[in-house]
Parts: C-alpha cells; sequence; structure tokens
C-alpha cells in the first residue's frame, strides 16, 4: 500500500493561522448579546445544543476516533464551575469535542469572533454556546456577566489558548499568560485538556486520544500576575508532558524566517 503523503504547513510564528476560512476578518456585529433572557431564544438554543451533542458524538467518536484517558479528575470540579485548558489542532473537532466531554453539564467555549464568519456554523455557534471574545472594552462588561452566569450554574469553560488551529500538530505551542486571568478571577479549578495523535490499526490518519489533568488551583498566596504565572506554567508544562504520548505525525510543520 502506498504510504500518504502528509500535508506541509509553513509558519513564521506560532500565532501564524494556517487554516484560512472564507470569512476570516469576521466581526461582532452591533447589538450582538452574550446572554439572551428570550424565552423562545433559549429554548430553541437548547434544542440546537443537544442536537449538536449527537453530532459531537458521531463527529468525534467515529471519525476522529476520539478515546478520553484520566477524564475521572474532571469529578473533582464538584459543585462549580471550572476552567478547561486544550491546545487546538481540529477546525471543527475543537467545536464539537467540548459538548463530549462536558457531559451531563454543559460546555460553553471562548472563541474568536473569526468564527463567527465560519458558514453554517458561525451562525449556530452561540446557540451551541460559544462565548465569544469581545472586541471592544465596551463589551467586556457583558461578555464577564455571560461568563460568570455560567460558571454560577456550575458549568465549564473551555479555552484554546494557542488561539490558532494548527491541524494535527502534535506540540503545545506558547500561549500567553493572560488566558489566565479567568480562573484566578474567580478563583475555581482548571484543567488541562492535551489532545494527542496515534497511530491506528486500520487506518492512516491517526486515532485522537484526550489526556485530561487537573484540578489546578490558584496559588492565593501570590500576588495576582504571579498567580496567573504559576497557573500558566503549571497546565503548559502538563501539556507539554502529555504531548509526547503522541507518536504520529499526519501533517508537516516547517518553519521559514522572516
Amino acid at each position: 500500500m502506498t504510504k500518504r503523503a502528509s500535508k506541509v504547513f509553513t509558519y513564521h510564528d506560532f500565532d501564524d493561522d494556517v487554516v484560512f476560512t472564507k470569512n476570516q476578518n469576521a466581526t461582532i456585529p452591533e447589538g450582538y448579546i452574550w446572554l439572551h433572557q428570550n424565552w423562545f431564544y433559549r429554548v430553541t438554543a437548547t434544542v440546537v445544543y443537544w442536537v449538536a451533542v449527537v453530532v459531537s458524538f458521531v463527529y468525534c467518536r467515529l471519525y476522529l476516533r476520539t478515546s478520553f484517558r484520566n477524564k475521572r479528575c474532571l469529578r473533582t470540579q464538584g459543585k462549580r464551575g471550572a476552567f478547561i485548558y486544550a491546545n487546538h489542532t481540529q477546525p471543527l473537532g475543537d467545536a464539537l469535542l467540548p459538548m463530549l466531554v462536558a457531559v451531563p453539564r454543559r460546555a460553553y467555549p471562548i472563541a474568536e469572533p473569526a468564527n463567527l464568519g465560519i458558514p453554517i456554523v458561525g451562525r449556530l455557534l452561540t446557540m451551541g454556546g460559544a462565548l465569544i471574545l469581545p472586541a471592544k472594552l465596551s463589551q467586556m462588561i457583558q461578555f464577564q456577566r455571560a461568563m460568570n452566569a455560567r460558571l454560577d450554574q456550575h458549568q465549564r469553560v473551555f479555552i484554546y489558548p494557542e488561539a490558532h488551529v494548527w491541524p494535527y500538530y502534535t506540540k503545545i505551542r506558547p500561549f500567553p499568560v493572560g488566558a489566565f486571568h479567568y480562573p484566578v478571577a474567580a478563583d475555581l479549578p482548571s484543567y488541562s485538556m492535551t489532545i494527542t495523535y496515534q497511530k491506528g490499526r486500520l487506518f492512516s490518519r491517526p486515532k485522537q486520544v484526550v489526556y485530561f489533568d487537573g484540578p489546578f488551583m490558584p496559588d492565593k498566596s501570590l500576588p495576582r500576575k504571579q498567580r496567573q504565572q504559576k497557573l500558566h506554567d503549571q497546565i503548559h508544562a502538563q501539556m507539554v508532558t502529555r504531548s509526547h504520548q503522541s507518536n504520529v505525525s499526519f501533517m508537516t510543520y516547517q518553519h521559514q524566517s522572516h
């Protein structure tokens, strides 16, 4: 059997986009609502969400062949909200995976405004639970209020701190310390969700094996900025360790100097 040729992506920096959508520069429309109170919208959103959970199961379990390791650690969340940090390696899969992970709770992934430009999916993102990052400081209050409401409901907020999708990338890229402002401000637990790719028996495309670790709690003995730094360092280090479980390179990434 002929070996599949690996697709090659070139990049200059770790914050480069290697996957582009038709409306890559989509922005948050005027009058955008983060926390809907309209009962009809909320009922419709609930139906859309649970349909998406079924789609998530089919896509992740059957197409990506996703399996979980150490997911039981999430039980320590108890009756409180939590944050889950993951590496960003699937354009569609990373939108669906949090739903599968969160069951029977609901998932609320933080997403960039550019995701609103994805055909069909973009329009359903908010109904599916996505918390779109505000583009203006004036919108931050609504965004934070929506996040706090979900945390008060003991739900899980998912964050992809690498920000840019690199398909099937098997290493952990740098991510900003600022991404850990949320659990420090809320004094809630965080977990790491490291997506790895491993050889399968029947297909050339690797299977997805996801490792969970935590909880990681903010160290209240430290000043706030140092709390964020320590949390960042702990989670990044744990994800790097877990990423070594990947044993196949399905895509090739080549660095080009400026």
